[in-house]
């Protein structure tokens, strides 16, 4: 190998791997990680988890995420997963396009609202947990339940952001909470039937995630295992 061809590869060598993102097209929490990879300009590898094969049960997979959960990012040889995790992590590696405002009652605000969405409202509407329900108490009491679970935390977060809200969650600004907010108002409307014309502050900065270059490419219908 001649100089130039030896220093080339050296160069690549010393390049950091390109993270690996385990993820499922349907899967909200999957589309929070790729909406902030796409806002901070990572470039990654799709891996797409069937959750309806139950390929999340694969041992392959199990050495990923024991909780046999989507998402799971590799970087390298360290692996993270539950979406959160993931976004904090991202937020300190790669701080390029920061989705924590430095103001801290901002920070506290953009938390707040991505802990009601991540502990209040959709574990409550996951699949397992939907079965579950209808296994237990009937089809019908599905639908409702997802419901009542996804509007009593749009209420909340209704009031914690009507005051803050302009073009974005809490500013002009694309956000921690934008991430999560933007994922869960679009499954609440095409999914679970949810009216957001409840949630005046919510639709209204939905609507300008639409307009996001990142929103849309990261959208379930734009990933490669889609089925449309």
């Amino acid at each position: 190998m001649d100089t130039h061809n030896q220093e080339k590869a050296d160069d690549e060598s010393l390049e950091p791997p390109k993270l690996v993102l385990y993820s499922n097209w349907q899967s909200s929490c999957s589309w929070r990680v790729r909406f902030a990879l796409n806002l901070k300009g990572i470039s990654y590898e799709y891996k797409a988890v069937d959750l309806r094969k139950e390929k999340q049960y694969t041992a392959e997979f199990d050495k990923l995420n024991p909780m046999h959960l989507v998402p799971a990012l590799v970087d390298g040889d360290f692996v993270v997963s539950d979406s959160y995790a993931i976004l904090l992590y991202l937020e300190e590696k790669y701080p390029q396009k920061a989705l924590l405002p430095h103001d801290p009652r901002l920070k506290a605000l953009n938390l707040q609202a991505a802990s009601i969405i991540s502990s209040s409202i959709q574990p409550l509407q996951m699949l397992n947990v939907l079965k579950y329900i209808e296994e237990k108490a009937g089809p019908e009491e599905r639908l409702s339940w997802a419901q009542y679970a996804i509007e009593r935390g749009f209420q909340a977060l209704e009031k914690l952001l009507k005051n803050v809200a302009t073009r974005y969650a809490t500013g002009d600004e694309v956000c921690l909470a934008d991430v999560f907010l933007a994922p869960q108002i679009a499954i609440a409307t095409l999914r679970f039937q949810i009216d957001m014309a409840k949630f005046p502050t919510l639709r209204r900065i939905h609507e300008s995630y639409k307009t996001l270059p990142e929103y849309e490419a990261s959208s379930p219908e734009r990933q490669p295992d889609a089925m449309i």
